[in-house]
Parts: C-alpha cells; structure tokens; sequence
C-alpha cells in the first residue's frame, strides 16, 4: 500500500490549485482524479468572469492551463474513483477500485454537481444550449429568448440575472407556486421580460447541432407543446460528491461538508475545497482561492505533526 504526505480528491481548479501549492512546498502528494483534470470546468463553454483573461477563455482552455501548470512539479497520478475515506490515527485511508493509498492529510475537492433533469437533449445539448450557470454563459444569448427552469432561490435570482441580457424569459416551474424567497418572487413577477409557465415541466430538449426548443407539458392538464428557445438554464439545485465520505465528517443537510475559513473539517488532517464546501458561492475563482488555502493548511499541519 502506497503511502503519502497529502491525497488530494479531486482535479477540477480546487484540487489542482490545492496540488499545486503542496508541490511547491516539495510535499509527497498523489492527485485522484476520476475522469479528465478541470472538472466542470470543461462542460463551460467560455468563462467571462475569471480575472486576468478580459476576452475570455474556453473551458477547457482553461483546464488545461491548470492542468499543465501542475504537471511541471511531475505529481503522482491515480486516474479512479474513490469508494471510500477511511479515517486513521496516524493516516487515513484512500479506497479506490483497484487499490488502497494512505496518507497522512487529505484534501477533498470532489465538487459537486448540477442536477439534471434526465429528460432526452438533456446530455447532448449540455453547453449547446443547456446551461447550468448564468454567470458564466448568460451573455452568449444577449437579446435571445430563454427558458429557465425551477421554482427555488436560484431559479428566481438567476432569472432576475439573466434579465438583464436576454430580450425575454420563460420561467418554467412544476408547481403553481415559488419555493424561493418572497423578496424574489416580488420582484420575477415584476419583471416585464419573465414569463412564468405554472404547473409545466421539460420534457425533452430539442434541436439540431444546438438546441432550438423545449418540449413542455402542463401537470394538471397534461397538454403538451413546443416553446422556441435559444437556450435553456436548469436551476434545479446541486449534489454534492460526498457519497464516499464517512459520517464522521460534518455535513449540512444537503451534504456539504463544513469547514472553517482554513478550510479545516473537523477531522484533523482533513481539509475540503471547492464546490464541496457548505458555502454560498460556486465559482472558478472561488475554488481557486479555497484550493490554495486548503494547500497552505494541509502543509502547515503536517509540519505541525513533524514538531510533535
């Protein structure tokens, strides 16, 4: 069984930044990722809102950047997904598929990830058409007409965001009323440009190379149409990658895992960045910043562990 200073879980830019601080700091460190390095990162089109690119860069660009940054320092890498942590005295324990690695701090940067629909288009639309952020892709359907989907606080905020740049909003909701705040629901009912289609779901995502329209059909009446559409935004909520962490670590109730402005759980020696974190919000530069600090901290602590 392989053993190392610090696992980092996770390659999207919390985990690389995370990776690339404890190599700089000449630790021992194996980076786990499950599929490609960039993590969501990759399914963004082109980000607008990162600072030091005023034209933007592709997602994926992007991605690769870090990626490469990190490999100067020539890390060791476990292409896998993590069944388990195991939580340990001395190290703790890594369980993927094939093996087992222990180490003495960990850094989970697993992410988290946007709930889909599960609605046909819904897959091969995804950066096409169907968004999962505002922020990053809402100007690429400036004065275009868009729907957006879910009835909570970020289907209401996002809609009120997007109004600004779109010429014209489909709110499309299940139910016949908003789950999100009064305050919200005030102001998207306000809104001249939204328009709230109650009681409707998506039931497919349609088009050719990109998508071109959304099927709908009301729950009470069971009519089905077509709405045109240049893009669609799912606001539907966002899972955690928790489902191999113990119940040891603290999590809120969506399962998120707490952790202080170190980015410290309350397991010593285990550190969360990212999108994983019980924060508010989810953004490239973020997971950048909780990437570096989760690094600094998980060095700090095994030089803690050294004076003991």
């Amino acid at each position: 069984m392989k053993e190392f200073e610090v696992a980092v879980i996770g390659g999207g830019p919390a985990g690389l930044t995370s990776a690339l601080y404890l190599l700089r700091a000449r630790r021992k460190i194996v980076l786990i990722e499950k599929l490609s390095p960039g993590g969501q990162v990759l399914l963004t089109e082109k980000i607008e809102n990162y600072p030091g690119f005023p034209n933007g860069i592709a997602g994926f660009e992007l991605a690769d950047a870090f990626s490469k940054q990190v490999d100067l320092y020539n890390p060791e890498k476990i292409f896998g997904e993590v069944k388990s942590l195991k939580i340990g005295d001395n190290f703790h324990t890594v369980e993927l598929e094939e093996e087992e690695i222990k180490a003495k701090a960990i850094v989970i940067a697993s992410g988290a990830r946007w709930r889909k629909l599960g609605v046909p288009g819904e897959q091969e639309f995804a950066g096409k058409g169907v968004s999962y952020c505002a922020v990053c892709d809402g100007n690429f359907f400036r004065d275009q007409v868009v729907a957006c989907i879910g009835g909570g606080d970020t289907a209401l905020e996002e809609s009120l965001y997007l109004s600004k740049i779109v010429k014209k909003i489909y709110l499309i909701h299940r139910r016949d009323k908003f789950r999100g705040t009064k305050i919200y629901q005030e102001k998207v009912l306000a809104n001249p440009k939204i328009e709230v289609l109650w009681d409707t779901v998506v039931t497919e995502f349609k088009g050719e190379e990109e998508l071109q329209a959304v099927g709908l059909r009301n729950v009470k009446t069971g009519e089905n149409k077509v709405l045109n559409v240049s893009g669609a935004f799912v606001f539907i909520g966002v899972e955690p990658n928790t489902d191999f962490l113990p119940s040891e670590i603290k999590k809120d109730e969506r399962g998120f895992v707490f952790t202080d402005s170190e980015m410290r759980t309350n397991i010593p020696g285990i550190f969360a960045a990212g999108d994983i974190r019980a924060k508010l919000c989810r953004q490239v530069s973020t997971a950048v910043g909780d990437g570096a600090c989760a690094g600094f901290n998980a060095s700090s602590y095994l030089e803690q562990l050294n004076d003991d």
